[in-house]
């Protein structure tokens, strides 16, 4: 059983060109996860769509940072936030469609939106009403970008840092982000996630991040993945 589950989607998890797992999630997790007793700590990575169930099922303790929806609560029970985020439009250079978040693109003809499937902006689009028929539904952030850079898609809604992320790291791609307006959208907590059943756990990492988040070693690390002090501040213990 890994200790901690990822997927490939900077700043929050990623691999450095040596292959070592690195981002603002994976080293908040490994810091707290420390203070909570576990000293070598195992990694998992996965698709988006096997992060609750993999919990489920064993195959690993804790997950990357999610929106704790009701309905994931179901399901999974969630630490205290960890970040919070606006979402983001990934589109192409010039945003060509003048998109500025869900509802213009909902009203655009023929705008076809991508979305990982079951993440938050997947509701999102729905909620905004973008016709589930230009929805396009993919699993990983590669499988979303490309379908902007080759045209299947005008749009990709994630996380506008996801979004700032991916670019810094690939520079030169004809890309942009347009971020969604707090009128329309405000930003959403995520959380570490982890089995029900697994409370003390959980609760050791909770009392771990209660310590930690917002202290001078937090706000350093969070820095070098590009979090400002001010949005440091809405998850600061």
């Amino acid at each position: 059983m890994a200790d901690f589950a990822y997927l490939i989607e900077p700043p929050f998890n990623y691999r450095r060109p040596d292959g070592t797992v690195t981002g603002c999630d994976v080293e908040l997790a490994r810091t707290v996860l420390a203070m909570a007793g576990v000293r070598d700590v195992t990694m998992a990575e996965t698709e988006f769509a096997q992060l609750l169930p993999g919990l489920d099922d064993g195959r690993w303790r804790m997950t990357t940072g999610l929106f704790s929806t009701q309905e994931r609560r179901r399901f999974a029970a969630f630490s205290r936030p960890i970040w919070a985020l606006p979402d983001g439009l990934l589109v192409r250079q010039g945003n060509p469609m003048r998109l500025t978040g869900y509802r213009s693109a909902a009203q655009a003809e023929g705008c076809v939106l991508a979305v990982i499937r079951d993440q938050f902006q997947h509701r999102s689009a729905i909620g905004f009403g973008v016709p589930k028929e230009r929805i396009l539904i993919l699993e990983t952030y590669a499988d979303a970008a490309a379908a902007i850079l080759d045209g299947r898609a005008d749009g990709y809604a994630s996380v506008a840092r996801a979004h700032g992320g991916y670019l810094e790291q690939n520079r030169g791609l004809p890309l942009e982000t347009v971020i969604v307006g707090r009128d329309e959208k405000e930003p959403a907590f995520g959380s570490f996630a982890f089995r029900k059943s697994d409370a003390i756990f959980r609760q050791a990492v909770d009392d771990a991040l209660l310590a930690y988040l917002g202290s001078g070693e937090h706000r350093a690390m969070m820095k070098t993945f590009g979090f400002d002090d001010a949005e440091i501040d809405l998850v600061a213990g």
